[in-house]
């Protein structure tokens, strides 16, 4: 079996000898070394997290397979508290529909199945240095990619089925932006900081998504406290901001997007 091929399953089964093997394995393919092999609870079971640098710059280790992504609306029942506070944006005029589930169904990806490789994606996003259709061409120059969106969705919630990738709970008594000591700073279960920042704005090569937040949108318009969070939820994939990335105003702004570069093993 190649490397690509290897599930999130068989790698959560591995004894963590035979995964720092797979960890320096992966190193060799890329001319990188292995910085961080450690295993951490996740979700009820153990899950080895792999860094590994390459060029200067830090990678973590995703395994793919066959997976679940997307949130599943059916399942889940919001508190009274995310209730409450988006009635109260609601009757400001924010919101998308008459209730949360209704605003969720409009932005976050439907549940569906995917079967992804492994890949090494990298632990920072870095900011666009050109428009982001030219993106592409210049990762390539550095033996890099976009991820796609369900690469990222998955890098970003790591098997978890909550709305964000720490739970289905956010601090509703303040916004995430400006916030140093809430869930979203912590690194994700593979070793990434993602989700982090709501004014960062992460491409990817599916032009009808922005991941990971919405550029500072819903902080900037006052939207209150759960729809200040929402751009952070895993499977938000944010369309209006995404409209206006690639739209004509795009191009002038691309200081302010970022991606998270992917190397192929």
């Amino acid at each position: 079996m190649s490397l690509a091929d290897l599930s999130l399953d068989q790698w959560r089964s591995l004894e963590l000898p035979t995964a720092r093997r797979v960890a320096q394995e992966a190193a060799d393919l890329v001319d990188g070394r292995v910085t961080v092999v450690e295993t951490i609870e996740h979700l009820g079971a153990p899950l080895h997290r792999v860094r590994i640098e390459r060029n200067s710059q830090e990678f973590a280790l995703i395994p793919g397979g066959a997976l679940t992504l997307g949130f599943d609306l059916d399942a889940w029942q919001p508190t009274p508290e995310q209730v409450t506070d988006y009635a109260e944006s609601l009757a400001q005029s924010f919101g998308h529909g008459p209730d949360l589930r209704a605003h969720l169904a409009q932005v976050l990806s439907p549940r569906r199945s995917v079967i992804l490789a492994t890949v090494l994606m990298a632990v920072e996003d870095e900011n666009l240095t050109e428009p982001p259709t030219d993106v592409p061409a210049a990762l390539a120059a550095r033996g890099l990619r976009m991820p796609s969106s369900d690469e990222w969705e998955h890098a970003c919630g790591a098997g978890a089925d909550t709305l964000f990738r720490w739970g289905n709970d956010c601090p509703l008594d303040r916004i995430p932006y400006g916030d140093h000591t809430g869930p979203q700073q912590q690194l994700n279960a593979f070793g990434l900081r993602i989700a982090y920042d709501t004014y960062r704005a992460e491409l990817t090569s599916d032009v009808t998504a922005v991941h990971g937040g919405d550029g500072g949108e819903s902080v900037c318009g006052g939207y209150g406290r759960m729809l200040a969070w929402l751009p952070l939820a895993t499977a938000n994939r944010n369309p209006s901001m995404a409209e206006f990335v690639y739209g004509p105003d795009g191009e002038d702004l691309c200081e302010d997007f970022s991606t998270r570069p992917v190397l192929t093993l």
